[in-house]
């Protein structure tokens, strides 16, 4: 089996942006890249023929989800995450430790783990550094994120503290948690929104010397200048030959910004989950296709788009099936905010390449209306 590595292809003179390759048992990955997320093992309305049309070479899955359903034995049964869901390319899974956080009011966090209950049915679970390393086992995803402690926006520096503490001890756990052949383990930078505490967490895992390096905690409802202030204290910090993931972040100008920061790797669901509303990407940033104004707009959702929904159908089209209930038009909608971001990352590509990509950033401003962003 083709181990994981990663390789700097170039550096940008000008931004410090890398144009690299991950090399996976189920395939090369170029970054940097934008990946679905396919939490329950499926990126919502769309099947993994459309996704390798519009041009994914990597898709994420969860952790916690698949483990409450069907559960991984299961998966494991069926052969392996891949196998399951029908998808030949490269799968990240996260560890459940972002999903826990979210459960605040029904779990409870101690150093052996955590105690949740099922969003489900209510039962009671726990969940380990070791159980997170034994589910992702079974599923077989060529990456597998550590299981981290995330904390909110805002807190105080104590808990901040705590909290990054005990994701260094839990990383040490995964570390020494076997996996199965080929996988690929990233530890998490904590730390909140303290520069000190950022710059610690990143200096502290680099030590650990795992193959890649995801960045937790951010994009939880801080405002956006201030994570990008956090990339820039923790950037210096970070080993330049592995791979950086900015979990959960996926707003165009946020890969923009994050690229310019040196992130190679980004996952985010508001592709999907907008377009499910309505709610597309475009070249001059948000547009409701379920507004009334696009009643009669014979255009494309965005004229300079080359995604299957953008190449036959018009505005005025998706629209109608929005109001009728169609489920064609999420289905439509998120063909095309996918290929937008999926579209961007290969001009930001293009553009590390030919050292402009601070020029591309220049002209993606100064047409995206960010009074309307996300």
């Amino acid at each position: 089996m083709k181990p994981f590595s990663f390789e700097v292809l170039k550096t940008c003179a000008q931004t410090g942006a890398r144009l690299g390759v991950l090399h996976t048992p189920h395939g090369d990955v170029h970054t940097p890249v934008y990946m679905p997320v396919g939490t329950a093992a499926t990126v919502k309305a769309m099947t993994p023929r459309e996704l390798i049309e519009i041009g994914a070479e990597i898709m994420l899955s969860n952790t916690y989800h698949l483990h409450l359903r069907p559960g991984e034995d299961l998966v494991a049964e069926a052969g392996g995450l891949h196998r399951f869901m029908a998808w030949p390319r490269p799968i990240l899974t996260d560890s459940g430790g972002f999903q826990v956080f979210s459960l605040a009011g029904i779990r409870k966090i101690r150093e052996d783990g955590v105690t949740f209950q099922s969003h489900l049915d209510g039962s009671r679970r726990f969940l380990s550094p070791e159980k997170s390393m034994e589910i992702q086992r079974a599923l077989g995803s060529d990456i597998v994120m550590a299981f981290d402690v995330c904390t909110a926006y805002p807190c105080d520096h104590r808990t901040a503290e705590d909290a990054m503490h005990r994701t260094h001890r839990w990383a040490q756990r995964c570390l020494q948690s076997p996996l199965a052949p080929g996988q690929a383990l990233f530890g998490i930078v904590q730390g909140a929104f303290f520069r000190d505490l950022r710059i610690q967490s990143a200096q502290t895992l680099a030590q650990m010397d795992f193959p890649g390096y995801g960045i937790g905690g951010l994009s939880v409802g801080e405002p956006k200048a201030l994570m990008y202030e956090m990339l820039e204290a923790i950037m210096p910090h970070m080993p330049q030959a592995k791979p950086r993931y900015l979990m959960g972040v996926g707003s165009p100008d946020c890969l923009i910004e994050g690229v310019m920061r040196g992130v190679d790797m980004f996952d985010c669901v508001l592709a999907t989950r907008i377009a499910r509303n309505g709610t597309c990407f475009t070249t001059n940033g948000r547009l409701v296709i379920k507004n009334a104004r696009y009643a009669r707009d014979f255009g494309p959702i965005d004229d300079e788009c080359d995604c299957y929904a953008c190449r036959n159908f018009s505005r005025a089209y998706i629209r109608h099936l929005f109001k009728t209930g169609e489920i064609t038009g999420a289905r439509l909608a998120s063909i095309h905010n996918l290929r937008f971001l999926l579209r961007l990352m290969e001009n930001v590509r293009q553009a590390i390449a030919q050292d402009s990509l601070p020029q591309l950033r220049a002209r993606f401003y100064e047409r995206y209306d960010m009074s309307r962003n996300f």
